[in-house]
């Protein structure tokens, strides 16, 4: 891939971050923000793993924004198809077939499990879930769905019910939702000592959940492959499987969501591929495009999408399928299987990000606990190893503060940073980043 650096000053002038800054102040309502003491960091441009501001600053982008620019910033191929769609035809009603949305199509479920021929797109992540979940409801005529009180899977109004987290619970007006935890040894729920017997012990809670709630009421069970915002939970051997048995068990669908997950973020196409489980459902977005247009979807298994052959399906957006979106799909998997970049997250993971951030968990008394694979990782921080002690907010303001001194846009989630680069990232890369993370977590001590 041969990237070109774009102006680094808008084109209708220099601005500097201060302006920027102002009127963002002046008009933008952020979301999940208290607005009056907001400072946003300024981004006028970005190439590959690399973002800068208006007064020249640069910055590794370990972050991915929202753990969404896969294919790095301004991949030029993508940016091509784009612009090459906009010149031919720039929108189109989902009722009207389109050679662009067909190949899209095609692309993801080439891609997906066998037996899964249709994809219904969305507008992103969130509503994909939220359309997973209708069409479960649908599908079962039942009316539950069982999430993880550790996870995150949109803001529209199942989505966010769904969510486990605080998100979830200004925003309760949706029916029908069950939380249970699902396995994180490191803080278990269930006094386990091992992988082995977290997983047990959650999918014996979660069976029981199930028996406890009526399982004729239960429509699906969602799960994110990985829980990321929760902390890039990698799962236990045995328990994707095990859930799997108990949504076959109660005639419950399982949808798995990989918005986050999925597009090689964890050095797969989908995270489910590292795992010996099929789901009825799978939610997509960010990594499909690398969030250059907004797009999600849901891919149906065909016993699924079978059920609404002679049935309305009761859903639909205006924006399904947009064209837009639909050409920078088809180039953003055309080049990354071009380019390897799904091989290049795993090799990454394996040989520069995973053994990297494992030695600094040998360095640093102040790591807790290391995890992740490909470009998902959480390195998570505590006061005290022993106890556990989650490292205070100011504390770990401070290690961001530090990263972004040292040129890096870290994402940072409650008590853990996690390291989430685009799947292009270099080793080059990755040694500067983690020496970064390294320099900041050493201002600690």
């Amino acid at each position: 891939m041969t990237l070109t650096s774009p102006p680094r000053v808008a084109t209708d002038g220099p601005r500097s971050n201060d302006d920027v800054r102002a009127a963002d102040r002046a008009h933008v309502f952020h979301s999940w923000s208290a607005q009056g003491a907001l400072s946003p960091f300024v981004i006028a441009g970005g190439l590959g793993s690399t973002v800068w501001d208006h007064d020249g600053r640069e910055y590794l982008d370990f972050s991915s924004q929202l753990v969404n620019v896969n294919i790095g910033h301004q991949h030029p191929r993508v940016v091509e198809a784009i612009t090459e769609q906009a010149s031919l035809l720039t929108t189109v009603a989902p009722a009207h077939a389109n050679a662009t949305r067909n190949e899209a199509a095609k692309r993801i479920t080439e891609l997906a499990p066998e037996g899964f021929e249709k994809v219904f797109f969305t507008n992103g992540g969130a509503d994909a879930n939220e359309n997973a979940i209708r069409m479960a409801r649908q599908v079962t005529g039942r009316d539950k769905v069982v999430s993880l009180y550790r996870s995150y899977h949109g803001n529209t109004g199942a989505a966010v019910v769904a969510t486990g987290d605080w998100r979830r619970i200004p925003n309760e007006y949706s029916r029908g939702h069950v939380h249970v935890f699902g396995p994180y040894l490191y803080r278990s729920e269930f006094w386990a000592q091992t992988p082995e017997e977290e997983s047990a012990r959650a999918l014996r809670h979660l069976e029981r959940t199930v028996q406890a709630e009526g399982p004729d009421s239960i429509a699906a069970i969602l799960l994110e492959t990985v829980p990321g915002t929760a902390g890039i939970l990698m799962p236990p051997p045995g328990y994707l499987e095990g859930v799997r048995a108990i949504a076959d068990r109660y005639g419950i669908l399982l949808i798995l969501d990989e918005v986050m997950a999925g597009f090689g973020r964890t050095g797969h196409w989908f995270a489910l591929d590292a795992y010996d489980v099929v789901p009825d459902l799978i939610t997509f977005a960010k990594g499909v495009n690398s969030g250059y247009v907004p797009v999600g979807g849901v891919i149906i298994s065909d016993r699924v999408a079978r059920f609404f052959d002679e049935r309305v399906f009761p859903g639909g957006l205006t924006y399904s399928g947009h064209p837009l979106a639909s050409a920078s799909i088809v180039a953003t998997i055309d080049a990354m299987r071009a380019e390897d970049v799904v091989g290049n997250a795993a090799r990454i993971g394996s040989d520069h990000l995973g053994p990297a951030l494992h030695t600094l968990a040998e360095t640093h008394d102040v790591v807790g606990e290391v995890r992740g694979s490909g470009v998902f990782w959480a390195v998570e921080l505590v006061a005290d190893r022993d106890t556990r002690e989650p490292l205070a907010a100011a504390s770990m303001g401070a290690v961001k503060a530090a990263l972004l001194e040292n040129g890096v846009l870290p994402f940072v989630q409650d008590n853990r940073i996690h390291v989430v680069p685009p799947a292009v990232v270099t080793p080059d890369e990755v040694r500067r980043g983690v020496a970064a993370l390294d320099a900041a977590l050493s201002t600690l001590s």
